[in-house]
């Protein structure tokens, strides 16, 4: 395991881990409760700055690069599926040495999160899942699918990804300032050798040679399956968790808790005044 220092309260971590060398950002003391965050399918570890930089007053916080993304080492075109990602984050975890920790997934992070609990619930204290959940609403999904594969491979500069990032996600984006988005769309590219910005992600993750696997565990099974409390959080008008969902998931799962995050799509940056307060209550309860 190698730690570099890039800032006060921040540490890069890099861990071998299922095969790759998988990148975590670490922030607060080592010894406090571990929190860990786990990102959407096209994002990577800074997309929780903000609320990371606020929790790590309280807990020992790591965010993952999954493979592929970031800073994180790339796998087989293939490969990327929701079985190998908890199979990495299990690796990273062993690599880390964390007996026990509370588990934050945003999207793709929260599918991650729903099929990990249930497997190593001796782990999981707590599941956060962040605007996801056992089904995803068809329109979101088309969505995703359609941005996903027909996005830019590159920009002139920062702020045409900003641009990109505006006029493709507005929904998500809609309660961020100019600078915030600057901030968020920075992280996920690079400056290739042609001065070109691409993306810091292995193109295999927007457009896979084949689709992939089913998981595992059906997604119902491994929702009802986890033992641990559960968060659920939802922007008020995601087109990914609709509120039918919310509510098939709360009857399945009764203890689970709820927030709404209004005026926010796919998905909140869990930073959102809403979301914090639920997040902090959760966490210490």
């Amino acid at each position: 395991m190698g730690t570099n220092s890039r800032s006060a309260g921040v540490r890069d971590i890099y861990v071998q881990a299922n095969g790759l060398r998988h990148h975590l950002l670490a922030r607060g003391a080592p010894g406090a409760p571990v929190v860990l965050m786990v990102h959407g399918l096209t994002q990577q570890a800074h997309v929780f700055d903000a609320i990371a930089a606020r929790l790590a007053a309280k807990y020992h916080v790591y965010c993952l690069d999954v493979r592929g993304r970031g800073e994180t080492e790339w796998g087989a075109p293939d490969g990327y599926h929701v079985d190998n990602y908890v199979a990495d984050l299990e690796a990273v975890r062993e690599a880390l040495g964390l007996e026990r920790f509370s588990l934050v997934g945003t999207s793709m992070g929260g599918l991650i999160s729903m099929q990990y609990a249930p497997k190593y619930p001796q782990r999981v204290g707590k599941v956060v899942l962040n605007d996801i959940g056992p089904e995803i609403a068809p329109e979101g999904l088309q969505r995703i699918l359609r941005t996903t594969g027909s996005a830019p491979e590159g920009f002139p500069d920062l702020k045409a990804v900003v641009k990109y990032y505006r006029d493709e996600n507005p929904a998500v984006l809609a309660r961020r300032s100019d600078e915030e988005v600057l901030e968020y769309a920075r992280w996920h590219v690079r400056k290739n050798d042609m001065g070109v910005y691409v993306w810091k992600m292995d193109p295999a993750v927007r457009k896979p040679p084949g689709p992939p696997p089913a998981p595992e565990t059906a997604p119902w099974d491994a929702f009802r399956a986890i033992s641990c409390p559960v968060l659920i959080v939802r922007g008020g008008t995601s087109d990914i968790l609709s509120a039918e969902g919310v509510a098939k998931m709360l009857e399945a799962k009764p203890g689970a808790r709820l927030v709404e995050v209004p005026g926010v799509g796919h998905a909140p940056s869990l930073a959102e005044p809403e979301a914090v307060s639920a997040l902090e209550t959760f966490l210490a309860s």
